[in-house]
């Protein structure tokens, strides 16, 4: 059984840090085992490990309340612990010296997906960067890598497609915990991991023991994490990635598409690890809201084998090939980039290497 520091925090927390003003970057999956928030496991140790004295939450929100993708939240004062709560994906995205002037550590523990495009890594980025300039450490809450650390794809960022999407050349499905990032993107800064115990590599996340808390609004399960490293490349384009549906990047499609032609083809590609079903959904907001999609399910046979990177490079091949007068890039702007095209900046380089 896998247990989290943050089980032990008397015993793993930093002897030199005790005492001192702590600031906690959170969100809703930032959780113990019996699916305490941690705000509950700091109030406990508040004015005996650390003062707590101030909050932070990346895109959705701390408490995970924007719904809609690229929805930026204020920060605000917490009614309950009469301390500000920091807003990091608004008007600023990187704690100010502001924000840290009151506090002597920064303690981050998010969850994060395995995928280079989920922007809870760059928030832990930044916030490295901000603590390193204010010469404050950074305590990071490791945690699971949902889809393993075992199996890596997709191609390295180009520095010259830096975004929110990505800050550092790591590969889109990166195959490390939040913990190990930490560790490479810390430099020069003070940088404390707190490490799982019984954790292994190749564990995806129903194999830890740990309860799935949705991270953020169109993650709802494991099974949106293990397709979302190629459906996430969607976004940039005007074929629905099913938010506005129960099955966000499970599914997928458009009002120009045949489905059944899609999927034979699809199928016939014999993917490793995976089946297409003829699918139809109406979404209830974003792209096509109120009209009928006609597209696919992704069905993971095998999630060995199966490559969701590779497999989304290949719809958008034939979605591309198939509906020329119908399939479009999504223009700019995207997640605070105002240049580049999308898929370029989620791809991290040009897509004429795909297309």
């Amino acid at each position: 059984m896998l247990t989290l520091a943050l089980e032990n925090l008397e015993k793993c927390f930093p002897q030199k840090l005790k005492g001192k003003r702590l600031g906690a970057v959170l969100h809703p999956a930032s959780v113990t085992k019996d699916l305490r928030h941690t705000i509950a496991t700091l109030e406990k140790h508040n004015g005996s490990l650390f003062k707590l004295a101030a909050l932070f939450g990346p895109q959705h929100g701390i408490f995970g309340h924007t719904q809609d993708n690229m929805i930026e939240w204020e920060g605000f004062t917490d009614p309950r612990l009469g301390i500000p709560v920091y807003s990091l994906y608004g008007e600023h995205r990187e704690p100010t010296q502001e924000m840290l002037k009151d506090i002597d550590m920064l303690l981050v523990d998010l969850q994060d997906v395995g995928a280079r495009y989920y922007t809870f890594i760059w928030t832990l980025y930044l916030c490295i960067k901000a603590a390193e300039k204010r010469g404050i450490p950074v305590i990071v809450i490791d945690r699971p890598n949902p889809i393993g650390c075992h199996i890596t794809e997709g191609p390295v960022l180009d520095p010259e497609y830096k975004s929110f999407v990505g800050l550092y050349p790591i590969q889109v499905r990166h195959g490390m915990t939040i913990g190990e990032l930490a560790l490479l993107f810390k430099e020069n800064a003070e940088v404390y991991v707190l490490e799982m115990q019984g954790y292994r590599k190749n564990m995806w996340f129903d194999e830890t023991g740990l309860p799935w808390v949705v991270p953020s609004p169109n993650m709802p399960t494991l099974d949106t994490a293990i397709v979302y490293p190629g459906q996430c490349l969607l976004e940039a384009t005007n074929v629905s990635e099913a938010r506005g549906t129960t099955k966000p990047f499970e599914f997928f499609g458009a009002p120009w598409i045949d489905s059944a032609q899609m999927c034979d083809h699809l199928n016939n590609l014999k993917l490793p690890g995976v089946y297409f079903r003829e699918n139809h959904f109406q979404p209830t907001f974003h792209k096509y809201a109120g009209q009928v999609c006609h597209g696919a399910q992704i069905h993971v046979l095998n999630r060995e084998e199966f490559l969701p990177f590779e497999t989304t490079i290949q719809i958008l091949k034939h979605l591309r090939s198939r509906y020329p007068d119908s399939f479009a890039w999504k223009p700019p702007p995207y997640e605070y980039e105002f240049k580049k095209l999308p898929i370029d900046i989620l791809l991290g380089c040009s897509n004429s290497h795909f297309f």
